[in-house]
């Protein structure tokens, strides 16, 4: 894609219907994002049937706009109530709500937008430019791939969330898994773990989950503790200082870079992409320390990535017809009803259609920091109303972001075992994230793992053959290693056999 075709594109989107239908769509985006319950999966879906009627531009106009707001709005109730409004700011709380704790909503929430401005912006110029190669490098995953990456965003999911003790990161990272398992298998539709339920056979929805472990955990802690605290927030500032910016410069980068590769791997996600730059900003980090205390560097690379990952979640869309993450899939069937076709011959039949979607991701981001900034000083202000009352509210969106995906009572059944279940795990110090995590990543690690042996008639040997499964094998060992003690163990061996 040529910048003069960009430049081209993005001047025919300077028109008012266009521009009013950017900003409206974004800002819904930033509503259903930081509601508990809802995500952008279901802002794209509802979305779809509605805009059946507009001219197909407008219609994506608005899916993307909605979809880069969502994974936006998310940070807020991440960064205010300790819930993230989606599965991609689980890795937001950890530093964005002692933010907020200690008197710095505001200036989180900015930090928030100008990083995921930032990520967005990174995630469109790899969409313009590297989108071929990024779509080989993705196809060069396979069902072996896939299962080998579950495990390894488990393992550094719950090494991330649970410093003192890895091993209970893990242990609620498998239990994620094996929870995702319930239901009828996606292969042969054979009825795993319900006990003859029909209800069961349909198998645990992941926003139910989600906002069980999250939502209602949190409400029940404070129904136990009612008095608890009043954060008093006075905003002072909102725009990040330019210093905060520039001297993380390095993880702003890798953070992109990560989002990108991660959102062009089908199927991944993200929430695998903000938990992954987030292990490797902390890694690197001249104060680790901080870490899930109010790091800064923490909240940039967590939001730099999630909104990276929009830009590489399209790009296997636009390429390959193959969905980098659930909204990129809702918004490849969209794109379908709209008389778009994408794929290999994308560019042959809309010669333009790339640097479009581009330009639209660029007006996304100007109204999604926009509206980002300007609205922070009245969303602020839920940190000052009394958790006591706040919560009843919260909890009533839950429930009704619970019974919205599927207009089940079962599924608010499920939030409910789910707040019981992750209240018992923070008050034995036993971390959500990779429950959550794991309950994401369980089924693509079914799936792909029986594909596997169906296809090599029961032959484990490629999973731990194949390149690339090499390698995320080492980088899974090596993350273990450094965890368990037994790395420091063989380092000190070794100086004093060298010593």
């Amino acid at each position: 894609m040529s910048p003069i075709t960009f430049v081209t594109e993005f001047i025919k989107l300077l028109d008012l219907t266009t521009i009013l239908n950017v900003f409206w769509a974004t800002a819904l985006g930033i509503i259903v994002g930081m509601l508990p319950g809802l995500s952008a999966t279901m802002g794209v879906a509802l979305l779809t049937g509605l805009t059946f009627s507009f001219a197909s531009e407008q219609a994506v106009v608005i899916l993307i706009a909605v979809y880069v707001g969502a994974i936006y709005g998310g940070s807020r109730s991440a960064i205010l109530l300790n819930i993230p409004g989606t599965a991609s700011n689980a890795a937001t709380c950890l530093d964005g709500y002692p933010l907020a704790k200690r008197g710095e909503a505001g200036y989180a929430i900015g930090l928030a937008t100008t990083s995921s401005a930032l990520g967005t912006l990174f995630g469109l110029i790899c969409l313009g430019i590297i989108s071929p190669l990024l779509g080989k490098i993705a196809l060069q995953f396979s069902s072996w791939e896939f299962f080998v990456l579950s495990v390894f965003g488990i393992v550094i999911c719950g090494n991330l969330t649970a410093p003192k003790d890895p091993l209970k990161g893990w242990v609620a990272g498998l239990l994620g898994l094996l929870l995702s398992q319930i239901g009828q298998d996606p292969i042969q539709a054979y009825p795993r773990f319900t006990f003859g339920s029909l209800q069961m056979r349909g198998g645990l929805s992941l926003i139910p989950v989600l906002v069980g472990a999250y939502g209602v955990g949190e409400i029940i802690g404070v129904m136990k503790s009612p008095v608890g605290y009043q954060v008093k927030t006075e905003i002072t500032r909102v725009i990040p200082r330019l210093r905060d910016l520039l001297q993380y410069w390095k993880t702003i980068i890798r953070s992109g870079i990560i989002g990108v590769i991660v959102g062009a791997i089908p199927g991944v996600g993200e929430d695998t992409a903000a938990w992954i730059a987030y292990d490797f900003a902390k890694r690197f980090s001249k104060k680790p320390e901080e870490f899930g205390k109010g790091s800064h560097e923490g909240l940039i690379a967590a939001e730099t990535a999630n909104n990276a990952c929009v830009g590489g979640a399209i790009i296997p869309v636009l390429t390959l017809a193959v969905p980098g993450s659930a909204p990129a899939a809702v918004l490849l069937a969209a794109m379908w009803l709209h008389g778009i076709r994408p794929g290999p011959l994308l560019p042959i039949e809309q010669p333009t259609f790339v640097a479009t979607t581009t330009a639209i991701f660029l007006l996304a981001t100007i109204a999604m920091t926009v509206l980002g900034l300007s609205f922070v000083r009245p969303i602020v202000k839920i940190l000052q109303v009394p958790r006591t009352i706040l919560m009843p509210i919260v909890f009533v969106l839950c429930t009704v972001g619970a019974y919205a995906i599927n207009g089940r009572l079962f599924d608010v059944g499920v939030m409910f075992l789910f707040g019981l279940l992750g209240y018992v795990m923070r008050e034995n110090n036993y971390p959500a994230a990779p429950l959550v995590l794991g309950f994401i990543l369980g089924p693509m690690a079914d799936d792909n793992f029986r594909r596997a042996m169906i296809i090599r008639s029961g032959d484990f040997s490629p999973f731990f053959t194949r390149p690339i499964c090499i390698v995320l094998w080492l980088l899974t060992l090596a993350v273990i290693l450094s965890r368990s003690g037994l790395w420091d163990m063989v380092r000190r061996k070794t100086t004093k056999a060298t010593g």
